[in-house]
């Protein structure tokens, strides 16, 4: 606490003031979230018995079961109106094997699995066959009319495969060509059309036989391992009425190095087509190349689950804040010849200990606040915010009385900070929340400092986003306290380099969670404001999610 004795008094004074709110003293539930106990849930979480938390596996019964021990324990009613913890979520497990054949000039070349490329196919189905399909280059494969942007020109690519690059068009500033033009895109923070979710799916409205993405560390924000590690064993996808059948044939990515060979190899240089696809102007570049795909599926039918807890509101029981973290990570790897294991403590046994805690933190309070406040642990995050998706899409309350998501995905495992990240900044009117709440902790709020990986679109909340639901999404600071300059971000890179989506995101000794504790009671603190103050949360002008928000709340009447 040595800190805060750097702290004004009358700041201090401030923040003890602030615990009194309209509904009761908040200090017991501040105070309840701890260290201790939050390490105590990821060492459960996050043990070898549980398997990884796979969904459809001995980890997720394990995993359900203990969220709702721990949910009745701390005297939370079922959060399904039918009276259980659970909101079924039905998928469909698949398990994919493939082969890969470029050929070029008659010469043929047989790419090797999960070291050059990965594909699968979420169709559900056993096989599909992509036969001698020509290869159009698409640059990054983004239609984006506000910005007047159209990689594919009207260009026909039924029947084809399309090759793209990762993230969006890096145009570069006009004026300083060393910097992005900030008016497209977003500049150097990621949008939606970057993301690989994207552009398989224009692929799929274009009706492509294929589509496959270029991997790049940089723009991709993680290492061609993280794909591979994660497209190469079951999968998961809704289990829906059509069975897939209007998604794209084959979703694929091959390694720089592969794609570089292929062009080299069609007379072109991947350097020049980068230049190119920078432009408006780009036109798609048929390679004179052909590819063939031959994927197999074992699918599997599985009932997955979705746990929720609910704190009954005082006056306004009908309006809603929910808490979002997911319960699964990447299961078990059988082949693997040493740890098979991918425990997740980090990712996301540490955001389901954030959620029980501040779940404890509200049943501490001497009375509830005036809305009810939902506490929604969902599965197949990790392989395409599949829960959150179905929560989303088929909501258990309505998403006009839903005033806020608060998503936690991983936590601050180095200590405390100053600063604490919002990322996807100037969306929600919940940033003005977190920045008052922050400053009673003597803490500032930051921009993502690698806004570039699209971190906003890659999590829970972005599914209530995309249906209109204001969203809050953090992230641990940067600023270390009594930490070297640049301490954050060499932890941060390490993590990403060493342990993302490995074996080897495990309980470490040099974890220091009194940062988390801060984080999560400044959650705690946001939602409680949210909870109980008269105004409702806003999506910020200029942002694409608040015509949905205003669109919903007038056909409600509200």
């Amino acid at each position: 606490m040595l800190y805060y004795r750097f702290i004004p008094q009358a700041l201090i004074a401030l923040f003890l003031l602030s615990c009194a709110g309209p509904n009761g003293d908040i200090v017991p539930g501040l105070e309840s979230i701890t260290s201790d106990q939050l390490l105590s849930h990821i060492k459960v979480l996050s043990s070898d018995e549980f398997e990884g938390r796979a969904p459809g596996s001995k980890g997720e019964e394990l995993t359900v079961d203990y969220l709702v021990n721990r949910f009745t324990e701390l005297g939370l009613k079922p959060g399904n109106p039918n009276g259980t913890f659970f909101q079924d979520v039905p998928l469909v497990g698949f398990t994919t094997k493939s082969t890969a054949r470029i050929s070029i000039g008659g010469k043929h070349n047989n790419l090797k699995p999960l070291e050059d490329y990965v594909a699968v196919s979420r169709r559900f189905v056993r096989e599909v066959n992509v036969k001698n399909s020509d290869i159009v280059f698409v640059g990054y494969g983004v239609v984006a009319p506000e910005f007047g942007w159209d990689d594919y020109k009207n260009v026909d690519v039924k029947g084809k495969t399309i090759l793209m690059l990762i993230n969006d068009p890096a145009v570069p500033d006009p004026n300083n060509p060393e910097m992005l033009d900030a008016s497209m895109f977003k500049g150097n923070a990621m949008t939606y059309y970057g993301r690989w979710t994207y552009k398989f799916e224009i692929a799929s409205e274009k009706g492509a036989a294929a589509a496959i993405i270029i991997h790049e560390i940089g723009p991709a924000g993680y290492p061609f391992a993280v794909v591979s590690g994660s497209w190469g064993r079951e999968n998961f996808d809704i289990n829906s009425p059509d069975k897939n059948m209007g998604r794209i044939g084959v979703e694929a990515w091959i390694t720089n190095d592969v794609a570089r060979n292929l062009l080299k190899a069609a007379g072109k240089d991947l350097d020049d087509l980068k230049k190119a696809a920078i432009s408006r102007d780009f036109e798609p570049v048929s390679l004179g190349a052909k590819v063939s795909f031959a994927v197999t599926n074992s699918l599997r039918e599985v009932q997955s689950k979705n746990v929720l807890a609910k704190l009954e509101g005082a006056s306004h029981p009908d309006e809603y804040v929910i808490y979002t973290a997911h319960w699964d990570h990447l299961g078990m790897d059988p082949a693997a010849t040493d740890d098979q294991i991918y425990n997740g403590a980090l990712d996301n046994a540490s955001g389901i200990a954030g959620v029980l805690e501040i779940a404890e933190a509200f049943t501490k309070l001497p009375n509830p606040p005036r809305r009810s406040v939902l506490f929604l642990a969902v599965t197949a995050e990790e392989k395409g915010l599949l829960g959150a998706k179905f929560y989303a899409e088929n909501p258990l309350y309505p998403l006009s009385k839903t005033l806020a998501n608060i998503n936690i995905d991983g936590m601050n495992q180095w200590g405390r900070t100053r600063d604490i990240v919002v990322v996807g900044s100037g969306n929600t009117t919940l940033e003005n929340i977190l920045a008052s709440e922050a400053t009673l902790q003597g803490r500032v709020l930051v921009n993502d400092p690698e806004r570039e990986k699209g971190y906003f679109y890659r999590s829970d909340h972005f599914e209530f986003a995309k249906q209109g639901i204001p969203a809050l999404y953090i992230d641990a600071g940067v600023q270390f306290i009594g930490k070297p300059e640049g301490y954050g971000e060499q932890k941060r890179q390490e993590y990403v380099t060493n342990d993302y989506h490995k074996p080897s995101d495990e309980i470490k000794d040099d974890w220091d969670l009194s940062g988390a504790v801060e984080d999560f009671r400044l959650m705690f603190r946001v939602g409680y404001r949210v909870a109980t103050d008269d105004t409702w949360p806003e999506w910020k002008p200029g942002t694409e999610f608040k015509a949905l928000r205003e669109e919903m709340l007038k056909k409600e009447g509200m």
